[in-house]
C-alpha cells in the first residue's frame, strides 16, 4: 500500500488529499450509480425549451434601425428543427480512440479548422471510471502543467455547450453530477471552514496504477495562487444545469433532490443577510476568470452579471409546483425575486455609463449628505481617468467595472457586459448601446484577435500598486487587457440576441485566420492582440470550444435559446436615463 500523502503543509488544509479521496472512493461509487439509475428513467420534456427563438425576437423589433435587411433575412432563415436530435446520443465522447466529424455533412467536412477543433476538443476529455467527466484546461505538454491538467468549472462551460449543441449530453450530465458530489466535501483552509455551498474551482482525476484505482482531488481555492475561493463556479454550475435542461428537454436531472439541494446551498451563501447596503456581492480580488490581483475587488461587474443570470436560472430550476413541493424552495424563490428586483435596479442605474452619464459625473458636486444626494457614492470628478473621455463614443455605453463608496472602475470588462446582454440584465436600450460601443471601438476592443478581456491596460506606477508588480499581468498581456479567444462565444451570443450577427461573423473570421495556425493559444498580447501570449498555453481547451460554439451558434441561432434569458416583465427597468443617480 502506498503511503498517505499529506498536503496540509502545502495548502493549509486540515484534511489530507487522501482523506478526501478515500472517502470518495468508498462512498461515491454507490451514490453515483444511484444518480445514474434515476436518470435512466423516463424523461419528461421541458416545455420551456420551445421558446428559444421567441426570446430573441423582441430585440429585432426594438432595433429595427440598426438591423439591416440581410441580417433579418439571416435570422428568419435559421429556424432549424432540432427536436429529434435531443433524443439520440451522437458520437459518444466515451470513445478514446479514433475521430469522427460530428454531424458529418458537407459543412463540417469542408472546414478543416472545425475538424481540427473537434479533434483537439475530444483529445482533452477526462474520464473517471470509464465515464467522461470534463475536459482538461489545456493539452500543452511543452510547459510545466501546473494546474492546466485539471478540469476547471468555468473552463468547461464552452466545452459543455459545444457538446450539447452537437447532441452529446453524456459528458455534461456526468460533469454536473461529479461537481455536485464534490460540493459536499468538507472545505477547510487554514483552520477556517468554507461555506457548504462552495463549488470547486477545479478537480483532477488521479490514477493509481499500483492499486488500479482512480480518485479525484478537488481544489476549492486552497491551492490557487491567491488562495481565493471561486465565486463564479457555483454560478456557472447553475447556468450550465439550465442549459443542459433546455438543450435536452430533460428536466429529470435538475429535478433530482441532490441538484435541488445543490442549488439551494449555492444560493444560501449569496442571499444570506449581513452588513451589506447594496444588493451586489462583495468580492475579493482574483475570485473569477481574472484570478490574479487586478484591482477588481469590491463589486466586479463580471460577478454581478453572473450572479443575476444564476438567480434567474435558479428561479426556473427550483421546483415549486403542487405536485413536487420541496421544503424551502418557495422561500428561496421569494428571496430570488426580491434580490433580482434590487440587483437589476442597482446595476442598471449605478454601473451604467454613456456620454450623458459621463458628463453628469464630470459635473458632480461632492460631500452631499441627504437622501436626495445626486452623487450617492461621493465619487470625486477628478478621479475620472483621461482615457475615458476619448473612449466614450457619441452613441454607445457600457457597464463599468466596479462601483463602491468613492470609487468607480471605468474599465471595460467584456465578460460582464456580454453576460448582461445574454441574461437580459441590460435593458433593450443598454444592450443596443453596448453593441454600438463595440462597433465604434473595434480597433481597441477587438483589434487583430478577439477579444480584450478588459480595456485599457494599467501600466507604470498604477500597475505596480494595483497588481503588486505581477510579471504575468504586464500591460496588454494576460488579464491586463490581453486578448482572449474564449470570449468569442459570449460576443456571438450577444450579437445574435441584439440582431447583429455581422459583428460575430467579423470576429470569428478574424479568429479563424490565426487560431488553428497558432495551435489554439490561451491568450494574445499587444494593443491589437497581434502576438501569441508570452506565457500562453497552446491547445487551450476553452479557446477551442469557444470557437466551435460561436460557429454553431452563428450557423443555427436557435442554439442561443439554451443560454439566453428573455426579459422578465416583472423586473422593473430601473431608473430612467434622464434621471440617473437621482431620487
Amino acid at each position: 500500500m502506498s503511503p498517505t500523502k499529506d498536503y496540509s503543509h502545502q495548502n493549509g488544509r486540515l484534511m489530507t488529499c487522501r482523506d478526501q479521496t478515500v472517502a470518495a472512493d468508498t462512498n461515491e461509487s454507490e451514490d453515483y450509480d444511484d444518480l445514474l439509475r434515476l436518470l435512466n428513467r423516463s424523461r419528461p420534456l421541458n416545455i420551456e425549451r420551445n421558446i428559444s427563438l421567441v426570446e430573441i425576437r423582441p430585440f429585432f423589433g426594438e432595433m429595427s434601425s440598426t438591423t439591416n435587411t440581410s441580417t433579418q433575412y439571416y435570422y428568419n432563415n435559421c429556424h432549424h428543427n432540432r427536436n429529434n436530435n435531443h433524443h439520440h446520443h451522437v458520437s459518444s465522447p466515451v470513445r478514446r480512440s479514433g475521430f469522427s466529424i460530428p454531424r458529418s455533412n458537407g459543412y463540417y467536412e469542408s472546414h478543416p479548422i472545425i475538424a481540427d477543433a473537434w479533434e483537439n476538443l475530444r483529445r482533452s476529455l477526462v474520464h473517471f471510471r470509464g465515464q467522461p467527466v470534463g475536459t482538461l484546461a489545456a493539452l500543452d505538454h511543452s510547459k510545466d502543467e501546473l494546474n492546466y491538467d485539471q478540469v476547471f468549472v468555468r473552463d468547461f462551460v464552452p466545452s459543455a455547450l459545444a457538446f450539447l449543441m452537437n447532441g452529446e449530453e453524456e459528458v455534461v450530465r456526468n460533469f454536473l453530477l461529479k461537481t455536485l458530489r464534490l460540493q459536499s466535501w468538507e472545505k477547510i483552509v487554514d483552520q477556517f471552514k468554507l461555506g457548504e455551498g462552495v463549488m470547486p474551482a477545479s478537480f483532477k482525476v488521479l490514477h493509481d496504477p499500483v492499486r488500479n484505482s482512480e480518485t479525484i482531488f478537488a481544489d476549492f481555492g486552497e491551492s490557487a495562487i491567491g488562495r481565493v475561493a471561486p465565486i463564479d463556479s457555483g454560478f456557472w454550475w447553475i447556468i450550465l444545469l439550465r442549459a443542459y435542461t433546455k438543450s435536452t428537454g430533460d428536466s429529470s436531472l435538475a429535478d433530482m433532490p441532490q441538484c435541488q439541494n445543490g442549488i439551494r446551498l449555492i444560493l444560501s451563501i449569496c442571499l444570506s443577510e449581513g452588513f451589506d447596503t447594496f444588493p451586489t456581492l462583495l468580492c475579493a480580488d482574483g475570485c473569477c476568470m481574472i484570478d490574479r490581483r487586478m484591482g477588481i475587488y469590491g463589486y466586479p461587474i463580471e460577478i454581478q452579471a453572473l450572479f443575476f443570470m444564476a438567480l434567474r436560472c435558479a428561479q426556473v430550476l427550483l421546483k415549486q409546483d403542487d405536485d413536487h413541493v420541496v421544503v424551502g424552495n418557495k422561500e428561496f424563490v421569494k428571496l430570488i425575486g426580491d434580490r433580482l428586483q434590487a440587483l437589476s435596479y442597482h446595476i442598471r442605474s449605478y454601473f451604467w455609463l454613456d456620454l450623458k452619464q459621463l458628463n453628469d459625473i464630470y459635473r458632480y458636486k461632492t460631500e452631499e449628505y441627504s437622501h436626495t444626494a445626486v452623487n450617492k457614492f461621493n465619487v470625486m470628478p477628478d478621479s475620472l481617468p483621461d482615457w475615458v473621455f476619448d473612449f466614450m463614443p457619441t452613441r454607445g455605453g457600457y457597464f463599468i467595472g466596479n462601483v463602491s463608496p468613492a470609487r468607480m472602475d471605468f474599465r471595460w470588462f467584456c465578460l460582464g457586459n456580454c453576460v448582461a446582454i445574454i441574461s437580459s440584465l441590460a435593458t433593450l436600450h443598454q444592450a443596443s448601446a453596448i453593441m454600438d460601443l463595440i462597433e465604434a471601438r473595434w480597433e481597441e476592443l477587438v483589434g487583430e484577435m478577439p477579444l480584450k478581456i478588459c480595456y485599457p491596460a494599467i501600466e507604470g506606477h498604477e500597475w505596480q500598486i494595483v497588481t503588486g508588480c505581477d510579471p504575468k499581468n504586464t500591460r496588454w498581456s494576460y488579464h491586463n487587457a490581453g486578448s482572449w479567444p474564449v470570449l468569442i462565444w459570449l460576443l456571438t451570443a450577444a450579437s445574435i440576441k441584439t440582431g447583429r450577427p455581422q459583428i460575430a461573423r467579423r470576429a470569428i473570421e478574424l479568429a479563424e485566420s490565426r487560431l488553428s495556425k497558432d495551435q489554439w493559444p490561451e491568450y494574445y498580447d499587444g494593443k491589437a492582440g497581434r502576438y501569441v501570449g508570452k506565457q500562453a498555453r497552446k491547445f487551450q481547451t476553452w479557446s477551442i470550444a469557444s470557437y466551435l460554439v460561436a460557429k454553431m451558434m452563428l450557423e443555427d441561432p436557435s442554439h442561443l435559446g439554451m443560454i439566453s434569458l428573455e426579459e422578465d416583465k416583472q423586473i422593473k427597468p430601473g431608473l430612467k436615463r434622464s434621471a440617473s443617480w437621482t431620487c
